[in-house]
């Protein structure tokens, strides 16, 4: 019988659900008799490619479905201010708020969001990712609910910073789960899926809307608060679904799970690979089975890595114009055509995010086949962004093509804050492990937001001399939002050029790491990596495939 035991090496480090399994003691896995590590075994791609898509059929549909409703409860306070604006039951009129008021109600989530990323993350490294994740959504669905109560600008405001206290980690937590069961390379094709429920999201707060509008005034409440009670409940049933449904971390094939004396009231969730499943996954992702604990030291080691700031720049741009996008959206469309009613800017609004949504499934999965540039898909997609602003800025005659100018700005968000996710996934699981994936994705993910306070503070209502009416309104926001869009494109260039000079081989300082760098590279060489070394660009595409 194959002895299992705490081992320091394996797993999380601090994962208190795990009994540890040795590989070695595992009849199916051959010792090196060089270095006593695990050989790693080859399997036919198809055996590999079947894994990944059992995975993908357990994870992804429920990462989609909780971005959804989290997107659509941290969102739908845009369209709230323009709901049944023509009989004053409007979100501003209805609680007395002034566009400052609502500049600072939107700006406080992302300060909160940014101050608790980071803490989120490492948590959810060091506890059941699948538990921490369940919480995130049932607290964002709770503290959505809340919002229908609101009556004041205080209640609003202090709302809004609990929402991002507890979204907070959601997002990068998101990329981190998913490095625990796909390689860094396979990620931005399912970082897209699950992303493109932001764009739906949106695309539906404002078709669904137009019906909450019809509501307005059954049972007492005006539209907008019948659209935060329904979104938050539906948010909380959806938090206690996910711990049947989300797979905890795998399992070493042989290796079985212990409840942790803190963790026995969670219900079990049932394995996502078993057999000869296992087995493939095991050899092809082995650093994820055989992650070392990480400490103060480690986390260190990844803040004051150079790598991290590029990154940070690279989704400050595109986040800021995303969220400044979504949130002030529909009051562009209304100062393009000031006729517009309530319910044709809710349906003008929902098609920006199809374009969104259409860019990131077609361009998404072709980054991960060219993963080596991922710098050229992202500068194309903000290109397409800058131009789309311009678009909307300059073309005064034609209302139309000012829409139009909003539906490239959409396509070019889509594909940018998935590939900068998985980038930063790609470059720090390779150099610093799972606590590099866990703490850059958050410092990415919350620094990066600064540009979302930017675009929801400084510009648009809230820079009073830009919001007044009249063909140039905004113009100067979006003058802004193309230079922190600038900023993003020369990030992205140095990144690339560091890189090249300076590489990125695996650090050589992390804690309690015994090896030497030479056996710490062989073991980072499980099946994905050296997969990983050859792009797969279009082989093996439907076309190239024979009958």
């Amino acid at each position: 019988m194959a002895e299992k035991g705490r081992d320091p090496s394996a797993g999380g480090g601090d994962d208190p659900q795990v009994e540890v399994f040795r590989p070695s003691d595992d009849p199916q896995v051959e010792a090196s008799p060089k270095t006593g590590q695990a050989e790693i075994r080859e399997f036919e791609v198809e055996s590999v490619e079947r894994v990944y898509r059992k995975l993908d059929l357990r994870i992804i549909p429920a990462f989609w479905t909780l971005y959804f409703l989290c997107s659509a409860i941290r969102s739908n306070i845009g369209i709230a201010q323009t709901m049944n604006r023509d009989v004053g039951h409007d979100l501003m009129t209805v609680l007395g708020l002034t566009a400052r008021d609502t500049s600072t109600t939107l700006t406080l989530f992302y300060v909160s969001y940014v101050l608790f990323d980071l803490p989120s993350n490492l948590i959810m490294s060091k506890l059941s990712p699948r538990a921490w994740m369940a919480r995130i959504v049932f607290a964002v669905g709770l503290i959505g609910t809340c919002f229908a109560a609101a009556k004041a600008a205080w209640s609003v405001k202090l709302l809004r910073f609990l929402l991002g206290v507890v979204t907070a980690g959601m997002w990068p937590g998101m990329a981190y789960y998913l490095t625990l069961f796909y390689p860094p390379s396979r990620t931005g094709k399912r970082i897209g899926m699950y992303f493109t429920a932001s764009q739906v999201s949106a695309a539906v707060v404002g078709l669904v809307s137009a019906g909450f509008q019809k509501m307005d005034g059954l049972g007492g409440l005006v539209g907008f608060r019948w659209m935060f009670l329904i979104y938050g409940l539906l948010g909380m049933v959806l938090g206690v679904a996910l711990l049947w449904w989300l797979p905890d971390r795998p399992l070493a094939p042989g290796e079985t799970r212990a409840r942790s004396k803190w963790l026995k009231w969670l219900p079990m969730s049932p394995e996502v690979l078993s057999g000869e499943d296992a087995v493939v996954h095991y050899h092809d992702l082995r650093r994820v089975y055989h992650a070392r604990p990480w400490n103060l030291k480690d986390l260190g080691y990844v803040l004051i890595d150079w790598r991290l700031w590029p990154l940070v720049l690279m989704y400050f741009g595109v986040v800021g114009v995303g969220i400044g996008t979504q949130l002030y959206g529909n009051l562009i469309i209304a100062s393009i055509n000031p006729s517009f009613t309530g319910i044709q800017i809710s349906l003008l609004f929902a098609p920006i995010w199809m374009m969104d949504f259409c860019a990131i499934l077609l361009v998404t999965p072709i980054s991960d086949r060219f993963h080596k540039y991922r710098a050229v898909f992202f500068s194309a997609a903000v290109c397409i962004q800058i131009a789309g602003l311009l678009t909307t800025t300059f073309a005064l005659s034609n209302p139309w093509a000012r829409y139009g100018g909003l539906l490239m700005i959409g396509f070019g968000l889509g594909p940018t804050v998935p590939i900068c996710m998985t980038w930063t996934n790609e470059i720090f699981q390779k150099r610093h492990r799972e606590v590099g994936v866990a703490a850059a994705s958050a410092l990415v993910s919350g620094l990066g937001n600064l540009g979302s306070i930017t675009t929801t503070y400084a510009l648009y209502t809230g820079w009073p001399e830009d919001a007044v009416r009249g063909p140039h309104q905004y113009r100067r926001s979006n003058f802004t939002m193309i230079g922190i869009l600038c900023i993003s494109i020369a990030s992205s260039i140095v990144m690339t050029v560091l890189l090249k000079v300076f590489g990125n081989e695996p650090s050589q300082k992390i804690s309690g790491d015994n090896n030497s760098a030479s056996d710490a590279s062989d073991e980072y060489l499980d099946g994905a990596a050296r997969r990983e070394i050859h792009q797969r660009g279009f082989s093996r595409m439907w076309w190239s495939k024979s009958s």
